[in-house]
């Protein structure tokens, strides 16, 4: 089976199960983005350990995998998390590498690397709260709204390589990343407004009974263009230090959960706060 046909299939699959994740909430979409979380914190241990990190497994796994969960909690009212308390947790992973590892095994480097992780690849759990956010009205509208970073996300992959494929030109980053172009990067953003505008016309006002003014649109769309690229630009550092081409090999044709992940890690939570100032209800 070649590459393309093995992408295509696992999107056929993965999508529709995605979607209904998204759609049915609660626990089930707190338990898959667990599972994702748990895949991509393993994948950052293998690469960080072969950049020399050589982080807590035991702790970074079960850590990450475990966010989601807590924010499922926070939702229900079911849990309440003081500050304090993630203090705590940090002070006791720093304790264990001391003891575990010893001076020998560098523990603030472990604990630095352990901690990261944690927080890094746990960021996929932002997706829950942009599902319930306080405008929600329906399932469906919280579907709707969590699509939108993603959809915007996707159009900036693909405008940054339809673009920087046909012009070419200036390397954005070279020591980074040698094959993304400026226009690449320019190609992205703009296919994201253009994605963003549209999407919100036919699909978040009609179905969610939200809306962005004009402004809005063009800042949500830009602003996740760039994140996305900065998420993406950042797997690529990590990968490059630790000498690997693809975060691992678990999804047919994609690499890893974080070469697929990468941007969204750290578009949704600038997603959350974006639409927390943009979104206005629609009255009409």
């Amino acid at each position: 089976m070649s590459e393309l046909a093995k992408r295509t299939a696992f999107a056929v699959i993965a999508a529709p199960i995605a979607i209904i994740a998204i759609y049915l909430g609660d626990a089930v979409l707190a338990t898959v983005l667990s599972l994702i979380a748990a895949i991509a914190a393993w994948e950052f241990c293998r690469m960080a350990r072969a950049a020399g990190g050589n982080p807590l497994e035991s702790i970074a796994i079960p850590g990450a995998a475990l966010v989601p969960l807590l924010v499922l909690g926070i939702h229900t009212h079911k849990l309440s998390i003081p500050f304090t308390y993630i203090i705590l947790a940090i002070l006791a992973i720093f304790a264990v590498a001391m003891f575990v590892r010893g001076p020998n095994g560098k523990p603030l480097l472990t604990t630095a690397t352990t901690v990261f992780g944690i927080v890094y690849v746990s960021m996929i759990a932002y997706v829950y709260p942009i599902r319930y956010h306080d405008y929600i009205i329906s399932a469906l509208s919280g579907t709707v709204l969590v699509l939108l970073p993603i959809f915007v996300t996707w159009a900036s992959d693909i405008g940054g390589y339809a673009f920087g494929r046909t012009i070419g030109g200036r390397k954005l980053i070279p020591h980074i990343s040698p094959g993304k172009t400026i226009s690449g990067s320019l190609g992205g953003i703009l296919l994201s407004v253009v994605v963003c505008w549209l999407y919100v016309t036919y699909a978040v006002t009609p179905y969610a009974r939200l809306g962005f003014t004009t402004t809005g649109i063009i800042i949500f769309g830009v602003g996740i263009s760039v994140i996305a690229q900065i998420g993406d630009l950042a797997e690529s550092v990590i990968k490059r230090e630790a000498g690997f081409k693809d975060s691992s090999t678990i999804i047919p044709g994609h690499g890893g959960v974080l070469d697929r992940f990468d941007s969204l890690l750290f578009v949704m939570p600038v997603a959350m706060v974006m639409l927390q100032q943009l979104l206005v209800p629609a009255f009409h």
